[in-house]
């Protein structure tokens, strides 16, 4: 029964893990006339309803009897993921970044939640504001969707992109995704599993998870997964997936890849930096797995209770996958003030030392290098070191402790643990080319230097 269910979620994963952009292009044109964006879209007759007589049998099976839209925006979609993510090296027209600004909200739809309900009572920013012209700038040219920069518990830079660009659809409750950003938060999640009592420490090693037996991250200790140096690079790649089928990790189950291709898979002896968002699911598993029917409460109390989120948050998983077989993915979505939240309590912790506060030190203290040179990872992304799922020791941040979040289409959080810096930037693509924001204005320089205020 086991593995009649393993091969049903290959079959069922493989082929219909996402709807595709199509789909989302119709409900994009119907969402824009139904909201009064007459400017981008209208009401037309198509050629084959012309043809058909109407109310013929023809005519209903061509949806004749329900409204058609044309968009006038020139949307071109991507060839990235079947077209459900923007190619890192292309230069889209604004037309074809607002649909996917759409299309990536639309994109949860095919999966199950681990749903945090908001806070009873949220975290109230102070704000002592300054008008940041640069970063204005930024927002108009680039494809930035918010700007949060906090020093010193206030909020002194907060823009989010305007009507004329992407603010027709991105709100301040806009659940956006984290994209990579989620690996950290994991890190997060798992420090509070440790002091939480479920896991004995990072250096605990995963081969008490029947799930994963006989393959290599059983050996493993939680530590070297953490740091991106579980020695898999044998078996799955951050562009490929996994090697031998070139199957998505986010859109399988643990369990399907235990079965076939990590099957007797063994790690290398190499401690070497090595990332890949395989690693991440098998930690968040192993979470799920060690605090059981406790991991719900777990969630809960970070982010409802500690964070104290305005909306609901949560990480995604394969729907309908039970908890067992390994189904929850690093893939996060919070608005754009709660990841500001989120990103204060893990600076909180720090500075106040808390059981998962020294955790938070202790996978500093254990980062590794990286061994990369520029180039090798975007430049929002780019730093020379790696702990416990954060970036960390950017370029001209020498002698800072910075935790740094960083995911596809440049989202990124810097966190300064000492002087109570954070920069919180939400975006939708990301390039070396026209989509390339200025990294060390917008995330560099306020951690170094901190923002004057008049």
């Amino acid at each position: 029964m086991k593995k009649f269910f393993i091969i049903f979620l290959f079959l069922t994963f493989s082929s219909n893990a996402f709807g595709g952009p199509a789909g989302s292009l119709d409900k994009f044109n119907k969402w824009l006339f139904d909201n009064g964006h007459h400017q981008y879209v209208e009401i037309i007759e198509s050629e084959v309803c012309k043809q058909q007589p109407k109310y013929s049998n023809l005519w209903y099976y061509n949806k004749c009897d329900q409204p058609q839209y044309k968009n006038n925006l020139d949307i071109k979609l991507s060839t990235r993921g079947g077209g459900n993510e923007i190619n890192y090296h292309d230069n889209p027209n604004f037309g074809t970044l607002l649909f996917y600004v759409f299309h990536y909200l639309e994109d949860t739809k095919g999966f199950g939640r681990y749903l945090v309900q908001p806070s009873k009572n949220p975290i109230k920013f102070n704000s002592d504001l300054i008008d940041d012209k640069f970063v204005k700038k930024q927002l108009q040219k680039k494809a930035i969707l918010s700007y949060l920069y906090f020093e010193n518990g206030k909020i002194i830079i907060d823009e989010i992109s305007p009507e004329d660009r992407f603010g027709i659809i991105f709100k301040n409750d806009t659940k956006w995704s984290s994209m990579s950003m989620g690996k950290s938060l994991v890190s997060y999640v798992t420090g509070h599993a440790i002091c939480g009592g479920y896991i004995d420490s990072i250096d605990s090693t995963l081969n008490d998870w029947p799930l994963i037996k006989n393959t290599l991250y059983s050996k493993k200790k939680l530590i070297d997964i953490l740091n991106m140096a579980a020695g898999d690079q044998k078996y799955v790649d951050d562009n490929d997936g996994l090697k031998k089928t070139g199957r998505w990790y986010n859109i399988h189950p643990i369990s399907s890849f235990a079965n076939l291709e990590l099957k007797n898979s063994e790690p290398s002896n190499s401690k070497k930096y090595h990332y890949n968002g395989l690693a991440t699911n098998i930690i968040i598993n192993y979470v799920i797995h060690k605090t059981n029917k406790d991991f719900q409460k777990l969630l809960n109390e970070i982010f409802q209770k500690k964070a104290r989120v305005e909306n609901s948050v949560f990480f995604m998983k394969q729907k309908g996958v039970p908890n067992e077989y390994g189904p929850g993915r690093y893939s996060f979505r919070a608005s754009r003030y709660d990841y500001l939240r989120i990103a204060k309590a893990i600076m909180d912790d720090y500075q106040n030392d808390t059981c998962v506060g020294k955790y938070l030190k202790e996978i500093h203290e254990r980062r590794i290098k990286k061994n990369i040179k520029v180039g090798d990872e975007p430049a929002f992304n780019f730093s020379y070191s790696y702990g416990g799922q954060f970036h960390m020791d950017y370029p001209g941040l020498k002698n800072k402790v910075v935790f740094g979040l960083g995911g596809f289409g440049g989202q990124a959080i810097l966190i300064d643990v000492e002087n109570s810096r954070i920069v919180v930037i939400n975006n939708l693509h990301f390039n070396n080319k026209k989509f390339k924001y200025n990294v060390k204005k917008l995330l560099i320089d306020p951690i170094k230097k901190g923002k004057q205020i008049n």
